[in-house]
């Protein structure tokens, strides 16, 4: 089976909890077996600076058929960070990138699986009420990172000193893994526009 190699360029190393979402839409669209990777560029001697240096050493290190390149909107709005994107890439060379925005962080798309959320903090059979975002408001949500560990913290199940000593970093990156399906996202704008520009790129590359 042939391999369809994407490296995942971003501003931190919580965005690698993209990666499971990224397999997803590219397991829909391709039978290839896919090798995606996140650019780990912290402990270069050098680290580099800039998008565009960022996006070279990257692919330098981590040759693919594909790369992605994360940025959150925030209060940028996502048109506004792909124009962002394109300018600071427009010398790098690269035709082969596709843009990842969530709206307005990418907590915002881990918001809408409470099975995952429960098991990921460790309390699969947990009842309190989670209360969790409509998909049609997940964009609106003013801080998707605060919610998401809020809830992760409720689910859990513990108080007091337990809750103080909870560690929710790691179980973020478990939700990601756990959610088995994200067709549910198809409701989200920039997830959409995501999932759509993939399709593309596959079906141009005859990559399916």
């Amino acid at each position: 089976m042939s391999e369809l190699r994407y490296t995942l360029v971003s501003d931190g190393p919580s965005d690698a909890m993209l990666l499971p979402v990224l397999d997803w839409i590219l397991e829909s669209h391709s039978s290839r077996l896919l090798v995606g990777r996140w650019a780990d560029l912290r402990n270069l001697r050098r680290p580099p600076t800039g998008l565009a240096e960022r996006v070279r050493t990257a692919v330098e290190l981590h040759p693919c058929d594909l790369l992605f390149v994360h940025r959150d909107a925030e209060r940028s709005g996502r048109a506004s960070r792909m124009h962002e994107i394109e300018r600071q890439l427009a010398d790098a060379a690269l035709t082969r990138w596709i843009g990842v925005v969530p709206v307005r962080m990418q907590e915002a798309w881990f918001l809408f699986d409470e099975r995952a959320l429960r098991e990921a903090a460790g309390n699969p059979s947990g009842e309190a009420p989670l209360d969790l975002p409509a998909l049609r408001r997940v964009e609106g949500v003013p801080n998707p990172k605060r919610l998401l560990e809020t809830l992760l913290k409720k689910a859990s199940g513990h108080g007091g000193r337990r809750l103080e000593k909870l560690r929710v970093g790691p179980m973020k990156y478990r939700v990601a893994a756990l959610i088995a399906d994200y067709s549910p996202l198809r409701a989200v704008p920039a997830f959409a526009s995501l999932e759509a520009e993939v399709e593309r790129i596959v079906a141009e590359r005859k990559w399916g």
